[in-house]
């Protein structure tokens, strides 16, 4: 690779590499987000920078790099460099950017990337590198991909695909470059999740004093943000918004021990609705399961409402209840 054929970003990644963690860490801690992002996408994909290169891009640290010989830029260094200037959560996050969906290949990973969002990516490109994308990927997955990409670009992939050989190794490590650059790069960015919805989740998780009082300091200080949080938290008492069905489902997956203890510390209104859609003698056995309780724990309570909600959300991800947030729309989880 001679130094020409580098992107600006790679230049940078590859002095950075030179420079060692300590120096680089400096500089890291000097830049832009967007500017580490950038470096940090370039010097996980950089592999194998030859001698020459390096010292024909650091003629001005010739004399301390000596015979530094090869150096190669891999995730791991990138991300130990990273540790050095960044918290671990914002490093966490730049890798999983730059690593995008889980797998140990490229393949792997557009594997596990919705043929959906594959497909409206790949009816932009050539059909020659649409070919070679279908062709690496698992075939169940391809035909997936290729029903959705629209029907006279589908067929001149197909024909393609039939008179496809060999692929040079050129090519398809360029199709991987580009694949890597743009699609998984941009894929992790769009796939960020809102500060506020993953503080909802935060703080659903919450005993119910440590929410209230949490919540209580964040309006003090940021009552919009608050405002939005609590938008976007479903609690045990958003269960009543659940029709006849949801019930039922809800109720069918509950132990019988822990929808005692919810409903021991619900709102009457609440729990008339779940006693309302059991049979007379179920809901009867319920009540007095309750009143044999006695007094609870609050902190059981909530653990026990938690749980409730956390399989509600569970059967909404499954589309087999659906969750209303009280606007007559769906909540999506």
């Amino acid at each position: 690779m001679m130094s020409g054929r580098l992107s600006g970003a790679q230049k940078a990644a590859t002095l950075m590499l030179a420079l060692g963690e300590e120096h680089a860490a400096r500089i890291f801690s000097r830049l832009h987000e967007d500017e580490i992002r950038d470096v940090s996408a370039a010097m996980a994909q950089l592999g194998t920078v030859q001698a020459n290169v390096v010292e024909e891009l650091c003629r001005e640290f010739a004399e301390r790099l000596g015979a530094a010989g090869n150096l190669i830029g891999t995730f791991e260094t990138t991300e130990r460099m990273l540790l050095r200037t960044l918290s671990k959560d914002r490093v966490a996050q730049i890798m999983e950017e730059i690593r995008g969906p889980a797998g140990r290949t490229m393949w792997d990973k557009l594997g596990n990337v919705s043929e959906a969002v594959l497909a409206n990516y790949l009816k932009n490109e050539y059909p020659q590198t649409v070919a070679v994308v279908l062709s690496k990927v698992r075939s169940d997955h391809a035909a997936r991909v290729l029903a959705l990409l629209p029907e006279g670009f589908a067929m001149e992939v197909v024909m393609r695909m039939l008179r496809m050989e060999n692929v040079q190794k050129e090519a398809l490590e360029g199709v991987e470059r580009t694949l890597k650059m743009e699609f998984m790069s941009n894929l992790a960015r769009s796939n960020r999740r809102d500060a506020h919805e993953l503080m909802a989740e935060i703080f659903n998780n919450l005993d119910r004093q440590s929410e209230t009082r949490i919540l209580g300091a964040l309006e003090e200080r940021n009552r919009d943000a608050a405002e939005k949080i609590r938008s976007l938290m479903f609690t045990f008492d958003d269960l009543s918004r659940l029709d006849a069905a949801g019930v039922q489902a809800v109720l069918r997956g509950t132990p019988k021990e822990k929808l005692s203890l919810a409903l021991k510390g619900a709102s009457e209104q609440l729990r008339e609705m779940f006693l309302r859609n059991m049979s007379d003698r179920a809901a009867k056995m319920l009540k007095d399961d309750m009143e044999g309780l006695g007094p609870v724990k609050l902190r059981d309570v909530d653990e026990a409402q938690a749980g409730i909600v956390a399989m509600a959300k569970d059967l909404a991800a499954q589309g087999q209840i659906a969750l209303s947030d009280g606007r007559d729309e769906e909540m999506v989880y």
